[in-house]
């Protein structure tokens, strides 16, 4: 899929902000936070085996993603399989972009703690080195379950990775000065052992509108097929545009087709129905996804939902679906 970059409006890359107990951001502080281990390039060359090819976990535009092993309580390098995994994001060093994303992750992450959040254990900045060192997430991405992966995720699965993802979203619209995502895509949305979702790559996450503002005017970026349209036109930038991006990650999660691939077509819940879940789905239920899917992928932004609404109506679907279960047994 995509990216998308254009100039329609004024560009700008993420604010840099800080967190503070009063959720409230400050656009003045770019020190990374003060819980953020710093690494040295030699540690982390040591916790992934010096980059080795057999560590790599996956790889973009933006560079390279490592597995690293460290002291769970010293964050000293360690051997394979001793300690604690991380998984290692290394930028391409020649990439102005990749160093705006770095600090926009640095200070975000650095400061915004949720349980749908991924967690940055500290950061790299020597030389030219712009190194991550994320919490290490076995699940993988929730686009490998969708896409790639012969056994195909449950149904209830999906509800619980969606109610995830809706949480985090809606705690970043919720904040003082609301955290607009604005990437959101199965490949940024990674899974525990317990496959409980967490958002990632915050690198094009910025500050939403303060005081009178209706939008923030951006650059275009973000990925094809996930981007609202208003968005794209005119680069004004609202929560409702991570809202219609979450109504896309819904037609995903029901379909098991990749954006772009006709999800907006309203059809019969049977004909949108990912095949791979043979049927093994409530309709009722399915049918009520579909409908919250539509509403937030809307093509006025004043007639989508907000994110704690849509957090509400999944809620809702899954304690049906958990109270039904529990009445059965």
């Amino acid at each position: 899929m995509g990216n998308l970059c254009g100039r329609s409006a004024e560009c700008s890359v993420a604010a840099s902000s800080s967190f503070h107990a009063s959720s409230s951001f400050h656009a003045d502080e770019t020190s990374p936070a003060a819980n953020l281990n710093s690494f040295s390039l030699n540690d982390l060359k040591l916790a992934t085996e010096n980059f080795d090819w057999n560590s790599l976990l996956g790889k973009g535009s933006f560079g390279r993603v490592y597995k690293g092993w460290i002291d769970e309580e010293t964050f000293a390098p360690t051997k394979p399989g001793v300690g604690i995994a991380v998984a290692v994001k290394k930028h391409k060093s020649e990439s102005h972009w990749g160093r705006n994303e770095w600090q926009a992750e640095v200070t975000y992450l650095g400061r915004l703690h949720h349980e749908n959040i991924i967690k940055l254990v500290g950061y790299c900045a020597e030389s030219d080195s712009k190194i991550l060192v994320y919490e290490y997430m076995p699940g993988g991405s929730l686009a490998n379950h969708l896409f790639r992966e012969a056994q195909p995720i449950s149904w209830e699965m999906r509800i619980s990775i969606a109610v995830d993802v809706a949480r985090a979203l809606s705690f970043l619209h919720s904040l003082e000065t609301q955290v607009i995502y604005r990437d959101l895509k199965s490949s940024h949305v990674l899974l525990d052992s317990d496959f409980r979702a967490k958002l990632s790559d915050f690198g094009l996450a910025r500050n939403g509108p303060t005081g009178d503002e209706t939008h923030v005017s951006t650059c275009v970026v973000g990925t094809v097929g996930f981007a609202a349209p208003e968005y794209i036109t005119t680069g004004h930038l609202t929560a409702k545009c991570d809202v219609y991006n979450f109504g896309v990650l819904l037609l995903e999660l029901i379909s098991g087709r990749k954006a772009g691939s006709h999800l907006h077509e309203k059809r019969e819940i049977p004909r949108m129905m990912d095949a791979r879940l043979e049927g093994r789905y409530p309709r009722k239920e399915a049918k009520a996804v579909a409908a919250l899917a539509f509403r937030c992928t809307h093509a006025d932004p004043r007639k989508r939902p907000n994110m704690a609404e849509v957090l509400t109506a999944l809620e809702e679907i899954k304690q049906s679906k958990d109270t039904s279960i529990a009445q059965a047994h």
